[in-house]
């Protein structure tokens, strides 16, 4: 199934300036019962947003109504732990377009790639140069160029080039998983069977 298309997405942002934030932390083992991709946003962070009773803890930034945005900014080195697909589920489920951060697990950043959320890998400085604007600022909004591979913090101007992957870039740009680009390029696969068989 298609998903929607990815090109330029600009939109404030929740922040999350922690590091090594690992994917039991992003959706806990007892939650990874289910084999379905639906469902999972409702658990991601889920013993940061609610306490053993089940009530919202307040003064976690995805329970504030202050921060709003499908850009999430974390600190350095997010995703890492175990190799679990479903923490990339749960952050495409809630909602999430776009992960920004200086450093990404490897396995997990393909997860995310895999499930149309786009890892945005940005210098420390910038990094941290993007959770001041957004602690002064909770309306900073962030640009994200896919087809130009530039991030720009809209408080400051302040922009970098990112890298992508130019496959995943083009499933992200044309809403292809894996499978869609193999039956859009059917007739090519084909052709070249035929010819090289």
């Amino acid at each position: 199934m298609k998903k929607e298309k990815f090109n330029i997405i600009t939109d404030s942002c929740i922040p999350l300036p922690l590091e090594n934030i690992d994917t039991d932390q992003i959706v806990p083992a007892r939650f990874l019962k289910a084999t379905t991709r639906e469902g999972f946003g409702e658990n991601l962070f889920r013993d940061w947003r609610f306490d053993k009773e089940g009530n919202k803890i307040e003064d976690f930034v995805l329970n504030n109504p202050a921060y709003k945005g499908c850009i999430l900014v974390a600190g350095k080195n997010f995703g890492c732990g175990s190799s679990r697909e479903h923490a990339a589920w749960a952050i495409a489920d809630y909602g999430f377009r776009v992960v920004v951060s200086s450093f990404f697990a490897d396995i997990h950043k393909n997860n995310e790639l895999n499930n149309f959320v786009l890892p945005v890998v940005v210098s420390e400085e910038f990094l941290q140069a993007l959770f001041h604007s957004i602690a002064e600022d909770n309306k900073t909004t962030v640009t994200v160029n896919l087809p130009e591979q530039t991030i720009t913090n809209n408080k400051t101007g302040a922009s970098e080039q990112f890298e992508i992957n130019g496959y995943k870039k083009h499933c992200l740009m044309n809403g292809l998983d894996d499978i869609d680009f193999l039956l859009d390029n059917k007739d090519k696969i084909e052709n070249y069977e035929q010819k090289n068989g």
